[in-house]
C-alpha cells in the first residue's frame, strides 16, 4: 500500500501553467477522483504522479519517498492505440509488464475478469475494437498488481455495460489496498465511483483564470 502526495506542483507547457501549485493526497486503499474540463491539466497531473513529467516546482512523494518502487505504478491511458505496440498480440500486451519484472503470468487468468473472450488473446490491436483493446490494457493493470493505479478517462472507449464493469473492478483494486486515481471530464463517472466506493476522495481541478 502506498500513499501518494502531490505538493505545490506546477507544470508549464508552451509558456502557460497547465498545473499551478496543485496539492493532492491519494490515500492507499481508496479511489481519488479528479474531474474538470478539457485542458485543465488532468492528464498532466497523472503524468507527474507516474514520474513521466518533471514539474517546474513542487514534488510527488510515495509514502514519503521521492520515488516509487520499480513496477509499483500502472497507468491506464485514455487512448489505448497510442500506448500499445501494434505488433504485439493482446496476450503479450497483458503479460509484458511482468516479463520486464522477471515474473510470469497466465493472461487467461485476466481476460475473463475484464470481459474478453480467450480467443482474442492471439489477435493484434488492429484486429480488435477500441473497447476490447482498452479491456486488454486493464487486464495488464490487473496482472501487474500495481500498488498505484493511475487511470486517464478509463471508460472513454467503453459501452455502458463495460463501463460499469470497469468501475466495479477499480473499486475492487482499491479494496485490495491499492492507491487508485481516476481522472475524468465526466462528473458522472466520479459520482458512480462515489456510490460504489465508500473511501472515495474527490478532488476537483480549478479552472485556470
Amino acid at each position: 500500500m502506498t500513499r501518494v502526495e502531490v505538493r505545490g506542483v506546477t507544470v508549464a507547457l508552451g509558456g502557460t501553467n497547465v498545473l499551478d501549485r496543485v496539492d493532492l493526497t491519494a490515500p492507499s486503499g481508496s479511489i481519488t477522483g479528479v474531474t474538470g474540463p478539457s485542458g485543465s491539466g488532468k492528464t498532466t497531473l497523472l503524468r507527474v504522479m507516474a514520474g513521466l513529467q518533471i514539474p517546474a516546482t513542487g514534488a510527488v512523494t510515495y509514502d514519503g519517498e521521492a520515488s516509487a518502487p520499480k513496477g509499483s505504478i500502472a497507468l491506464l491511458a485514455q487512448h489505448p492505440r497510442l500506448v500499445c505496440n501494434p505488433y504485439w498480440t493482446l496476450r503479450r500486451i497483458i503479460a509484458e509488464p511482468l516479463a520486464v519484472l522477471g515474473r510470469q503470468t497466465d493472461a487467461h487468468e485476466y481476460v475473463g475478469r475484464v470481459g474478453l473472450e480467450p480467443a482474442l488473446l492471439e489477435r493484434y490491436p488492429g484486429q480488435v475494437s477500441d473497447g476490447q483493446l482498452q479491456r486488454a490494457c486493464l487486464g495488464r493493470v490487473l496482472a501487474q498488481r500495481a500498488r498505484i493505479v493511475l487511470c486517464d478517462e478509463p471508460t472513454a472507449m467503453l459501452d455502458p455495460i463495460a463501463t460499469s464493469s470497469v468501475l466495479t473492478m477499480l473499486g475492487e483494486i482499491a479494496d485490495a489496498g491499492a492507491t487508485v486515481v481516476v481522472v475524468s471530464h465526466d462528473p458522472g463517472v466520479i459520482e458512480a465511483l462515489a456510490r460504489d466506493t465508500c473511501a472515495l476522495h474527490r478532488r476537483y481541478l480549478v479552472d485556470k483564470r
